[in-house]
């Protein structure tokens, strides 16, 4: 029998926080393992598992996977939720791409400058409440399914679950004016596998602190304080 899925990354959320989604709502266990300095970073470089150098790196079927979103489809083809056909596939991978780019502004908010917080914060949730969340909220009204794509859980409806939280976690109301979201929110937030990752003590980790940015800068050596309306030119490991 297979052995767990084993996480390599540091101890928060970033790129791996999604991984962790996947797995938890596939109902699949799964281990970490955390490096909290450069130099136990340097070592999993110079072991040779890393491809690119980069993390997040997964061990599973006995493969080390890299690469977020290489890892993301094959977790999700492997445990049946990424659609049952090419053109579901394909709708699978144009809402999970579009939420990567409000999950990306939301991650590097903590990062910001003091001066920087409030212009990050008023863009991200402009961006979220005019662009991103009407595509979601229109897709839900005119599937008239539960669920983004077809009619069972998918990729999808776990990434836009997860970014709805961490939205929220920017302003609690940001749904407002969205009331399928709303519904789809308290309905996929329902199914037992999701619950019990949303339950205290899961694997799920909190938003980053003072303290998690402080070994967060020291693991990947990059200066606090980025501009979202350019994180185009960012190049990071993180």
């Amino acid at each position: 029998m297979a052995g767990k899925p084993r996480l390599h990354y540091f101890n928060g959320r970033g790129r791996m926080e999604t991984v962790r989604w996947l797995l938890a709502a596939a109902g699949v266990e799964f281990e970490e393992q955390f490096f909290e300095t450069r130099d136990e970073f340097e070592k999993l470089i110079q072991g040779g598992t890393l491809m690119f150098e980069q993390v997040p790196m997964v061990e599973i079927d006995g493969m080390n996977l890299v690469e977020t979103r290489a890892i993301l489809r094959y977790i999700a083809a492997k445990y049946d939720l990424y659609g049952r056909n090419l053109k579901e596939q394909a709708w699978i991978d144009m809402y999970v791409e579009g939420l990567k780019d409000l999950s990306d502004m939301i991650m590097y908010f903590p990062l910001s400058l003091p001066e920087e917080k409030d212009m990050n914060l008023e863009y991200i949730l402009e961006r979220a409440t005019s662009r991103f969340f009407p595509v979601y909220e229109k897709a839900l009204r005119n599937h008239g399914q539960d669920f983004l794509v077809g009619n069972r859980l998918s990729w999808a409806d776990i990434q836009l679950l997860e970014v709805i939280l961490m939205a929220e976690e920017c302003k609690p109301s940001v749904l407002s004016d969205f009331p399928l979201l709303q519904e789809f929110k308290a309905r996929i937030s329902h199914i037992p596998t999701i619950n019990k990752f949303l339950q205290p003590g899961s694997q799920r980790k909190p938003p980053l602190d003072e303290e998690s940015i402080k070994t967060v800068k020291n693991i990947f050596k990059f200066e606090r304080g980025m501009f979202l309306k350019n994180m185009a030119t960012i190049v990071a490991e993180y």
